[in-house]
C-alpha cells in the first residue's frame, strides 16, 4: 500500500518532490503564496490548497482532500518563521508565533504515524529557546517519541552548505536515528566509503553560460552524476537561466572578485556607500555579528571546488559565479537546491528566487523520506506516552552561550519523557 503525506507550507514543492521520489502519495499540501502553489502545480501534477493555515481547520483539509485522519500516513511542514525575535515577553499564543502553533497542532489532532518539522538554525535560540522547547514538548505529550537534529545538508550530497534543524517524530514507539552521512570534505581523514562534498561546478559546471532572455539548449554531455540525475532530455531547454543586465559598478565589483572573496576584499572606491557604515547584523540569540552594509555590499564570489554558501532569496543578487563574471543565474541556484531541469517556476524574478530559497531541498528530504519508510515498523501506539530521544544541536565540540542555556531548559523540561515505562 502507498504510504500519505501531507505537506504543509509546502511553497513550491520541493519537500513534494523528495517525497514522492522516495514512494509517497502526497494527497494534500497547503500554502498561502500564490505563485508557489501554481509552482507546485505545474511540477507535482495536483492543484495545492492555497489557504491561511493558522486560520483553517483540521476537518476543511481534511474534507478538501477527502482523507480521514487514519489515511495519513506522514505530516511534513517548515513553518515560517520570520516574526520571532531574542525580544519580548515568552508567549505560546504570540500571533507572532502562530504558523509554528498552528503545525504543533494540526500533527496533535490527526496523530499521523510519523512528522518532520523543518526550520532554521535560529529557532533553536529566538526567544531564549522557548518556541522550540515548547513545540517540543507539546508534542511529547501527544505521545510522540522525538529526535531532533541540526543537519549539514552538504553531508548528504547538497551542492551547498545548508544547516537546518530537523525534527522527526513518531508513535510506533521507534527508537529513529538520522540517516548517516554520505559525504565529506575532501581533506578530511575517513576510513569509511563516504564520497566527497558536491562542489559548485559539480552541480552547474555542465550548463552553458546565460544570456540574457532566451531559453538555451545543453552544449555538451554532463561530467558526473549529480548533473546526470537533474538534467532533461537531450534537445529540451533549460529554462530560468538567464542573467540580468548589471550596471558598470556592478560589473566592475565582479571582476575584481577572486574566488572566496567579498565585498570587504575590494578596493575602498568600489565599495558600497553603506559598507563602512557602523551597520551589524544580529543573529536570533542577540549576539552582535559581523559588520555589514546594503544588498551590494553581499556580493561573494564562490569557490568552484566547495559546495556553495546557502541558496536564500538574495543568492541570485548577491553570489557571483566562481569562474564567470556574472551572477548566478536562477537555474544554478536550483540546481544547487537539487531541483531537476524540467522543474518550472511560476512568478516574477524575485518571487521564483524566493521560491528557490524557501524551499526544502528535494534530494535531502528524498533521503529522509526514504530513511523513515525503512525505520517504519509499520505500527501504531495510541497511547500518550511520549519520549524524547535526544538531539544533536551542533558538530561543533562547544557551544554558544544562547545555545547551551537553550539545551540546558530543554533538558530540564523533556527529563520526564527520557524513559520509557
Amino acid at each position: 500500500m502507498v504510504k500519505k503525506a501531507i505537506s504543509l507550507f509546502s511553497g513550491c514543492g520541493g519537500c513534494s518532490l523528495g517525497l514522492k521520489n522516495s514512494g509517497f502519495a502526497i494527497p494534500l499540501a497547503v500554502d498561502i503564496d500564490t505563485d508557489a502553489c501554481k509552482t507546485y502545480s505545474y511540477n507535482i501534477g495536483s492543484t495545492p490548497l492555497c489557504a491561511d493555515l493558522s486560520k483553517t481547520s483540521v476537518d476543511a483539509l481534511l474534507d478538501h482532500a477527502q482523507l480521514d485522519m487514519s489515511d495519513v500516513d506522514l505530516i511534513v511542514g517548515g513553518p515560517p518563521c520570520q516574526g520571532f525575535s531574542s525580544a519580548g515577553s515568552k508567549d505560546w499564543d504570540d500571533p507572532r508565533n502562530a504558523l509554528l502553533r498552528r503545525f504543533v497542532e494540526i500533527v496533535a489532532e490527526i496523530r499521523s504515524p510519523w512528522f518532520v518539522m523543518e526550520n532554521v538554525e535560529g529557532l533553536l535560540t529566538a526567544r531564549g529557546g522557548y518556541y522550540f522547547i515548547e513545540a517540543i514538548t507539546r508534542l511529547l505529550e501527544a505521545g510522540y517519541w522525538i529526535r531532533a537534529e541540526k543537519l549539514y545538508m552538504e553531508r548528504y550530497g547538497l551542492p551547498q552548505k545548508r544547516k537546518r534543524v530537523l525534527v522527526v517524530g513518531n508513535l510506533e514507539q521507534c527508537l529513529f536515528s538520522f540517516p548517516d552521512a554520505s559525504h565529506r570534505e575532501l581533506k578530511q581523514l575517513t576510513l569509511t566509503n563516504l564520497k566527497p562534498y558536491v562542489s559548485i561546478l559539480d552541480a552547474i559546471g555542465d550548463l552553458p553560460s546565460p544570456i540574457e532572455s532566451s531559453d538555451q539548449c545543453y552544449n555538451h554531455p554532463p561530467t558526473n552524476a549529480y548533473q546526470s540525475m537533474l538534467r532533461v532530455e537531450e534537445g529540451n531547454k533549460i529554462s530560468h537561466h538567464h542573467v540580468k543586465k548589471l550596471n558598470k559598478l556592478y560589473q566592475q565589483r565582479i571582476q575584481a572578485l577572486k574566488e572566496g572573496q567579498t565585498m570587504k576584499n575590494l578596493p575602498v572606491e568600489l565599495q558600497h556607500a553603506s559598507f563602512n557604515k557602523r551597520a551589524y547584523r544580529r543573529v536570533m540569540d542577540g549576539t552582535p555579528c559581523d559588520k555589514r552594509g546594503g544588498a551590494p555590499s553581499g556580493l561573494k564570489r564562490l569557490v568552484g571546488s566547495q559546495p556553495s554558501l546557502t541558496i536564500t532569496s538574495a543568492a541570485s543578487a548577491e553570489f557571483v559565479h566562481p569562474t564567470e563574471n556574472r551572477l548566478l543565474s536562477l537555474r544554478e541556484c536550483a540546481r544547487i537546491q537539487s531541483f531537476p531541469d524540467w522543474y518550472k517556476f511560476k512568478g516574477s524574478w524575485g518571487s521564483i528566487a524566493t521560491q528557490i530559497g524557501n524551499a526544502v531541498p528535494p534530494l535531502v528530504m528524498q533521503k529522509l523520506a526514504a530513511h523513515i519508510r525503512e525505520s517504519s515498523k509499520g505500527r501504531y501506539y495510541d497511547s500518550y506516552r511520549g519520549r524524547w530521544l535526544g538531539i544533536n544541536a551542533s558538530k561543533a565540540t562547544s557551544y554558544s552561550p544562547a545555545l547551551a542555556k537553550m539545551l540546558s531548559e530543554l533538558e530540564e523540561r523533556t527529563n520526564a519523557f527520557t524513559q520509557h515505562g
